[in-house]
């Protein structure tokens, strides 16, 4: 291979890397809202006080209305099942 297309595939490369880190900055910017009774057993981001685990991934049962995933702000609302409190 020479220079030219060695170079040309480095600076490519460290272009798509750049571009990556800059969307998962993104991702954690985002502003997360607690979605109970959306939950699969097993994949809850955690639960309330009110459950009888301490937390991730510990969910029995699905739709546990005591466990909640974290979703983007504004988003639990149009899942059918979820809502912001407790019940």
């Amino acid at each position: 291979m020479d220079k030219q297309k060695l170079l040309s595939v480095a600076i490519g490369g460290l272009l798509a890397l750049g571009l990556a880190s800059n969307a998962s900055a993104a991702d954690k910017k985002m502003d997360k809202e607690q979605c109970f009774g959306i939950a699969k057993a097993g994949k809850n981001d955690c639960s309330s006080n009110k459950s009888a685990h301490s937390c991730a991934g510990q969910a029995t049962k699905n739709n546990d209305a005591q466990d909640f995933v974290a979703v983007p702000k504004g988003t639990c609302d149009k899942i059918a099942g979820g809502t912001l409190k407790v019940m």
